[in-house]
């Protein structure tokens, strides 16, 4: 399945400009994601993984976005040590994710995007009848590299070679 994405972050990647804006800072607009899923140990075959993988890609590739800024890392967590108000749980499926890239700071936005990773969610969580909970950390740009490079400002010519590419190359 291929998430198809709403218009709250492509509308905003794509009305954005760069160079218009004042340096980043954690209040600016950013969205490289570093996804972190916990969930119980056997919620997720290797197939499953990659499905939940590829629609999370997929969410941040129609914003634009270099698909090799995607990651995401699953958490296998005993039931004994996933615990929901003091309860052991195997039903649960917490995620945290790190935005890097872009940061929204229109609160209408904020919330469209909400939305939309709830919806992104849903097939792999609360569909299959697991209780999920989500949030959304926001780092700043300027305390990011890859490979030893700052990424390229965002919308820039040096952006679209990365997105080309798929992989981090010198461009300054």
């Amino acid at each position: 399945m291929v998430f198809e994405m709403g218009e709250g972050l492509l509308a905003w990647c794509k009305s954005t400009s760069y160079s218009a804006r004042p340096a980043p800072s954690l209040a600016k607009d950013t969205v490289m994601p570093l996804w972190h899923v916990y969930h119980p140990v056997g919620t997720y075959t290797a197939r499953q993984k990659e499905e939940f993988a590829a629609d999370v890609a997929q969410h941040y590739v129609g914003a634009g976005l270099p698909k090799f800024y995607v990651i995401t890392l699953f958490h296998e967590v005993p039931e004994s040590s996933f615990l929901i108000g003091g309860e052991p749980s195997d039903s649960a499926v917490r995620v945290v994710i790190e935005h890097l890239a872009r940061q929204p700071r229109d609160p209408a936005a904020r919330n469209r995007i909400a939305e939309e990773l709830s919806h992104l969610l849903a097939p792999h969580t609360r569909d299959r009848g697991l209780y999920c909970e989500f949030h959304v950390d926001e780092t700043p740009r300027d305390l990011w590299m890859i490979d030893g490079l700052r990424p390229p400002p965002e919308g820039s010519e040096a952006e679209r070679l990365w997105v080309r590419e798929n992989r981090a190359v010198p461009y300054y």
